[in-house]
């Protein structure tokens, strides 16, 4: 099974580079892992300190739980992924169940951040962008679909992403293969990428 990891920050377009990547591969033949399922379960935690919990760091991750599964689909066994209810900041009661395929995508702003989990990636990649870039992003997200202001997105931003970036992220961009500028607007990056993939499952 081949693993590729997409690295890069939040808001930079992985998850833009990751669909434009399955559009054009056979339905069911490619499976997509996103980090952010398996951020570990806060529900225990009362909710007004959930607010204060630092997403963007290593430690907000369940890595062993990630590491299992991808060790699970690389020797053949199906998973029960985790799903991940960001207003609340619990795990939900819903997985997603998942077989093994040829060629799995592990996406998310920190996968290589565990030398583990990117000791068993085939290939590394860093989708890159420009901070404002970024930040344009994450605040029409954040309140489209996660219920907050423009201004709570900009005081997180200034005290959590971008620190976190600089200390956590931007570093892993030494561990890849292929650094992709422009996030989801290169598409000879996106379609090298997809060229590849196709080869590994004609092959």
């Amino acid at each position: 099974m081949l693993i590729i990891g997409i690295a890069g920050g939040t808001g930079s377009g992985k998850t833009t580079v990751v669909r434009k990547i399955m559009e054009h591969l056979p339905v069911g033949e490619v499976g997509v892992i996103s980090q952010d399922n398996y951020y570990k379960d806060s529900s225990h935690v009362p909710m007004e300190d959930r607010q204060k919990i630092n997403f963007d760091e290593p430690a907000a991750f369940d890595w062993d739980l990630l590491l299992a599964h991808l060790n699970d689909l690389k020797e053949g066994r199906a998973i029960d992924m985790p799903t991940y209810d960001y207003i609340t900041s619990s795990r939900q009661k819903e997985t997603i169940h998942m077989g093994p395929h040829d060629v799995v995508v592990l996406e998310g702003i920190l996968v290589m951040s565990d030398e583990r989990v990117r000791n068993l990636m085939d290939i590394k990649v860093f989708v890159d962008a420009d901070a404002d870039d970024r930040l344009i992003r994450v605040i029409s997200r954040d309140c489209i679909e996660r219920g907050r202001t423009a201004q709570m997105v900009i005081d997180r931003y200034e005290k959590v992403l971008k620190p976190m970036h600089l200390k956590h992220i931007e570093p892993g961009k030494r561990f890849c293969d292929l650094i992709i500028p422009q996030g989801g607007h290169n598409e000879v990056a996106i379609n090298l990428l997809t060229d590849y993939i196709k080869g590994r499952l004609n092959r």
